[in-house]
């Protein structure tokens, strides 16, 4: 393990995680159902290769990575931002960035192993088709990850402890449902809000298009996680139904926590963000937060987990009313604009092409003439 790319020390080069569960077959091969096999079609159909469909070769600014707005720095907006000198802002960003992908980058190798979980525990054929594209998606999506921070920010942090502890409580349940509320509803509903604030902020044109390309997967298995879910739900008694209650809510906190910055602060020795001088805009980590629950609290509400109990948490956090999100909305617009940074790119690349020729032809003729 390279010890040098991170920027605190990390103990080992593995996490073990004790994964008890059932493997199941399913012998019933009749057709499924018509929506988990359409969303299967459309993961068949929607795969790609990061070496070609992302321009790599586009510049980075190792000082801003992700070209974010100053505001999305940590300490923006604290007294201490005030005393701070350019060279420290740059390294409150660079770092926050490599936290923030570090960050997508564990959690797309857990989305990857939970969704062989599925695979393997999933009791319908159906949901197991599907469960092995969003595998091959996740490898995808660590892998580019893994090289954007290796090749365009050059630093990493280890896997924040709030969503450490997610993970193992996903992990380590031996509930076949568990890793869809976990990974398909909490985590990736998390990432998909986060990956969209940053998409539609940054002015960089790399990590717009990482970005944007990833959520058009990420759409796909949240939507995966709401159909099975909402039918087994729909079956379970009140006691079982309580468990998962309990399992959002205290997700839902462990991933309230994550987005606070508390290891880029700590790391770079500004000390906790609870001490007065280093506490940050207020109204903007609220705000930013509200946002990143944008794709759980509908979700979680649409698959039968909108108790009173669940609704209080949401409460509490501030996020309840993003409960009126439209779901379906938010991931055509994924979707679209995914789309059209391809137009995008492959039109300019289709001119510079096509400029090429022009101008290849153009010197034939000249030479021609000069012949005569």
């Amino acid at each position: 393990m390279n010890q040098d790319l991170y920027a605190v020390p990390v103990e080992l080069p593995t996490w073990q995680v004790g994964t008890p569960g059932t493997a199941t077959f399913s012998w019933d091969y009749d057709e499924g159902r018509a929506h988990l096999l359409s969303l299967y079609q459309k993961g068949k159909s929607k795969q790609w290769d990061q070496e070609l469909r992302i321009d790599w070769s586009v510049d980075t600014d190792p000082d801003d990575p992700l070209g974010l707005p100053e505001f999305m720095t940590p300490l923006y907006g604290s007294a201490l931002w005030a005393k701070l000198g350019r060279r420290e802002k740059e390294e409150l960003k660079r770092h926050a960035a490599a936290w923030q992908i570090s960050q997508f980058l564990h959690g797309e190798q857990g989305a990857m192993i939970c969704s062989s979980r599925l695979v393997e525990s999933v009791p319908t054929l159906d949901a197991k088709f599907y469960a092995a594209t969003q595998v091959m998606d996740e490898a995808r999506h660590a892998e580019l990850f893994t090289r954007y921070v290796r090749e365009h920010i050059g630093l990493a942090y280890p896997m924040n402890r709030s969503l450490q502890q997610l993970l193992d409580d996903t992990l380590s349940d031996s509930r076949w449902d568990i890793p869809y509320l976990g990974m398909q509803v909490l985590i990736e509903g998390l990432a998909l809000a986060s990956f969209g604030v940053l998409r539609d902020l940054t002015k960089a044109p790399l990590p717009k298009q990482i970005l944007a390309y990833v959520m058009q997967d990420e759409a796909r298995h949240v939507a995966f996680g709401r159909m099975a879910l909402r039918e087994y739900y729909a079956e379970l008694s009140d006691k079982e139904l309580h468990e998962r209650e309990d399992f959002v809510i205290d997700g839902c906190y462990l991933m309230r926590d994550r987005f606070r910055w508390c290891d880029v602060i700590e790391n770079l020795g500004y000390s906790r963000p609870s001490s007065g001088d280093t506490l940050p805009n207020r109204e903007a980590l609220q705000l930013f937060q509200r946002v990143l629950f944008s794709r759980i609290v509908p979700c979680v509400r649409d698959i039968g987990l909108w108790t009173e109990r669940v609704r209080a948490a949401f409460a509490d956090i501030g996020v309840l009313e993003m409960a009126e999100t439209n779901l379906e909305t938010l991931m055509r617009r994924d979707e679209e604009i995914a789309d059209q940074l391809d137009a995008q790119r492959f039109a300019a690349e289709a001119q510079t092409r096509a400029d090429e020729v022009a101008a290849t032809i153009h010197a034939g003729e000249a030479s021609r003439d000069e012949v005569r």
